[in-house]
């Protein structure tokens, strides 16, 4: 690999390497074993439910509770290194304890959002060919239909309060069974987990178990998780994440914040769920790091769901995507009392809007830190380096990586000029599971195809313009949805926004904008009229629509394709 300049390193600060292409652990289970020796009895996982009620884990509880897990896998479920285990549920005190003992049984974890439908798991069990699957039990009742393409001999089932206190798991057991009946029952044989890991710790207890010995021969080029794509421009792909692909951007993300966190001292609020990527390297790995106490929301809709965390826990830090920032400036609670302890927030996911990132500011008077990257790169690719925030940026490469802008051709074009994105660097994933088609047309000369349009400004500093499939052709000018969103979100009485091509006749597709009103009071002509102050015309939407909302993923993330998939509906019954 040839070398190329980095100009973007002189925004690094001092101390921060500019290099990390080597892991620190061999792979992921040396590194929990590793911070479960150094922080032992501090407390590492608290479940925060909406009513306070609460439950922790210390570091050396999760390690050896994990360690049953592995036990369990591998002497009594009977799975071999590199088998797959599909971990479907929310965030939780069960969800590290589950992920550290696949990873610790050499396995390979398996992402699953608990939100699919039995058709999707369907799916993604036919391809990743499961040899054990992790699920919470209110969505259990989806497993026969979920396992007629492929059978998964070993289910085990856990509940959202697992490991809290006697108390409270004993009231959301009750609440999920007779109030909102969202327990229904489980058809098919199972192990609930409290008894797999007792299960596993009587393997290691009479049969002198090393669980070490499941992950000695586990190195950095292993695959540890298959993480599917978000499935929104196509069907969904299983990126093989190796441990090195995970611990080193993990290190990478890390190295940027390192002058502004304290080592066993940190309070993370994870709102975002840790089976999507970024939550999962960010949050659930870097934190646990970093030493921190990491405040896990089960499900943070409505957001009033988060405000006891916020009392009860002095956070320090927390992710979101652009949704969940807009939505808590827009809670009397948090904009009445915002956390005082707050040093800064990381935003991913989705573009965060200018408006929304400046309102948050002067909200909590910290930054939102917006970074940039996809399932397939771990995912981190860029970062707003502290204290050297800029508006409408997703900040500069994060050490050891290279990014590029190319023309349809392959030619890298000039800065200042918009192309598609490529990424080289030691997170990008190892190819798409069992797909050398999909990953060939994906990775080219060594760089990892994006598929997102940005440009890179003179510094070293890089703008997204928007997806590649998601730009809008009117009468031959190239117009980005993200441009008009931030155009939009930042009126007054548009609370969300999101924005299409619709096809238009003559000029080939017209903008449409979708709109959730802040102002019931806003009409389709002030709309208009904004948009013409502030772009050129042939940007500003021709048809507006207002909806009570607008469609997301579990993550939060609107989805354009949802809309799409409506019109395209439309034109097909016409």
């Amino acid at each position: 690999m040839a070398d190329r300049p980095r100009p973007w390193t002189k925004f690094y600060g001092p101390g921060v390497r500019s290099d990390i292409d080597t892991p620190s652990y061999r792979n992921l289970a040396d590194l929990i074993r590793s911070v479960a020796q150094t922080h032992g009895t501090a407390p590492a996982f608290t479940c925060c439910l909406p009513n306070g009620m609460n439950g922790t884990l210390s570091f050396e509880q999760v390690d050896e509770m994990s360690d049953g897990i592995a036990a369990y896998l591998r002497e009594v479920a009977g799975l071999n290194t590199g088998d797959r285990v599909a971990l479907q549920m929310p965030n939780g005190l069960a969800f590290p304890v589950a992920a550290f003992g696949v990873l610790k049984a050499g396995c390979v974890l398996v992402n699953v959002n608990p939100l699919y439908t039995a058709e999707e798991m369907a799916r993604q069990f036919e391809d990743s060919t499961p040899a054990a699957l992790i699920i919470v039990d209110m969505f259990a009742d989806k497993i026969p239909a979920a396992m007629r393409g492929h059978k998964i001999p070993n289910i085990i089932v856990t509940r959202v309060a697992e490991f809290l206190p006697a108390l409270p798991r004993g009231i959301v057991g009750l609440v999920q069974k007779h109030w909102d009946r969202s327990i229904k029952p489980i058809e098919v044989p199972h192990i609930r987990l409290p008894a797999a890991i007792a299960a596993g710790r009587r393997q290691i207890t009479d049969h002198h178990i090393e669980v070490d010995s499941y992950h000695q021969t586990i190195s950095a080029d292993d695959v540890a998780v298959l993480q599917y794509t978000g499935g929104t421009t196509g069907v969904s792909k299983g990126a093989m994440l190796t441990h090195g692909n995970l611990i080193v951007n993990m290190e990478q993300t890390m190295e940027l914040i390192a002058a502004h966190v304290k080592r066993g001292e940190e309070v993370a609020l994870t709102a975002l769920p840790m089976y999507h990527i970024f939550a999962f390297t960010v949050n659930l790995i870097g934190f646990y790091w970093l030493g921190a106490r990491n405040i896990l929301i089960p499900n943070p809709r409505p957001l009033a769901n988060l405000k006891r965390a916020f009392e009860n826990y002095n956070v320090t830090w927390m992710s979101g995507v652009n949704t969940l920032f807009n939505g808590l400036c827009n809670e009397v609670w948090f904009t009445d009392s915002p956390p005082k302890h707050l040093k800064f927030a990381s935003a991913g996911g989705m573009a965060l809007q200018t408006s929304v990132a400046q309102r948050w500011e002067k909200i909590t008077g910290k930054p939102v830190l917006q970074g940039y990257g996809l399932t397939e790169t771990a995912p981190v690719l860029t970062f707003e380096p502290m204290g050297k925030t800029r508006a409408g940026t997703i900040g500069v490469p994060v050490p050891s990586t290279d990014i590029v802008c190319l023309d349809e051709a392959g030619n890298e074009v000039p800065q200042g000029t918009p192309g598609e994105i490529a990424a080289r660097g030691p997170q990008v994933m190892a190819g798409y599971w069992q797909k050398p088609d999909e990953t060939a047309a994906s990775m080219k000369n060594g760089w990892f195809l994006t598929g997102d349009i940005g440009v890179m400004e003179a510094d070293g500093y890089f703008r997204i313009v928007d997806r590649k499939k998601d730009m809008i052709l009117v009468s031959g000018f190239n117009v980005y949805p993200n441009e008009v969103e931030d155009v939009l979100a930042a009126h007054p009485g548009v609370l969300e926004v999101a924005v299409i091509g619709v096809p238009d006749g003559a000029a080939g597709e017209a903008v449409k904008a979708y709109i959730v009103k802040a102002d019931p009071g806003l009409t389709v002509d002030a709309v208009r009229a904004y948009c013409k102050e502030h772009m050129t015309p042939y940007k500003v939407p021709k048809q507006v629509e207002f909806r009570d909302e607008l469609p997301k993923s579990n993550v939060g993330k609107i989805l354009r394709k949802d809309l799409r998939a409506e019109i395209a509906r439309g034109v097909a019954a016409e």
